[in-house]
């Protein structure tokens, strides 16, 4: 009974805090519309989410693309349909692999980031600091977090993408002996605008996601060093289950009814 009333009570936390993760997010728009932006502190959060993050978003790129390539043109080849194998790279890149595998590396190393540095500010008493001192912790703290979250986000997603069709280009003419014009071919043959531009906006859509959880549980820490580490895998945990949920129905809104790429 004990277990059961203990597991109740964590979900209702969990659900407590998502929905102020929710209102933390609103709120951030809402700053963001009235121009409340600290931006030294802003270029200082950009560096940490988009460059420090651009070799693990570019090494799993490279894998995810020559691992696609060979589960996909071994089948195609044996279809006599090996001309197609770019543009279904392509299209599995930039409609899904990308923005949410992007999400996923920066769920990990950013938003845990958030959620451990802001999680200590919190059960130091250094938040009540800042209010002490006037000074909004949403606008110091949150704000330039997810700015930099929303704007890094679609670079990395971008060389993701193009990384992932660069190793699969290579293993397409290595392995399975498809000529790089044809890959490149079957690229442009598929691949339209919308679709690379449908992998930016699910990428400022995760990058608002990953900041305003790891933000958020961060500033809800309580229970010292130990709320810290809970609240820090309770954020990527939180992260990585919405990215997964919004992706779902972003891909519903966007790339709803019955395709036409193969005509």
């Amino acid at each position: 009974m004990n277990c059961w009333r203990r597991a109740l009570n964590s979900l209702k936390r969990w659900l407590s805090r998502l929905l102020l993760a929710v209102l933390l997010a609103g709120q951030v728009v809402l700053h963001l519309f009235r121009a409340r932006i600290d931006p030294h502190n802003t270029r200082e959060q950009m560096a940490n989410v988009g460059p420090s993050s651009l070799l693990i978003t570019l090494l799993t790129g490279v894998s995810v693309g020559a691992v696609f390539t060979i589960q996909v043109a071994r089948e195609f080849i044996n279809f006599g349909a090996g001309n197609v194998v770019g543009g279904v790279l392509a299209l599995a890149l930039f409609r899904e692999l990308a923005p949410v595998l992007t999400g996923v590396v920066v769920a990990g190393r950013i938003g845990s980031a958030f959620a451990a540095e802001i999680g200590t500010m919190q059960v130091t008493e250094q938040i009540d600091a800042l209010l002490m001192l006037r000074t909004d912790p949403v606008d110091y703290l949150v704000v330039p977090r997810t700015l930099a979250c929303c704007l890094m986000m679609p670079v990395l997603s971008l060389g993701f993408g193009l990384i992932g069709l660069f190793a699969g280009s290579l293993v397409a003419q290595s392995a399975y002996g498809i000529p790089l014009s044809i890959f490149f071919d079957g690229i442009r043959n598929f691949l339209e605008p919308w679709d690379v531009l449908s992998s930016l906006i699910k990428a400022v859509i995760f990058g608002l996601v990953v900041a305003a959880i790891g933000t958020n549980w961060g500033l809800t820490t309580t229970g010292g060093a130990r709320g810290v580490g809970e609240s820090t895998t309770g954020s990527v945990v939180t992260s990585l289950l919405m990215i997964f949920v919004l992706d779902f129905f972003l891909s519903q809104f966007m790339f709803s009814g019955v395709g036409d790429v193969a005509l």
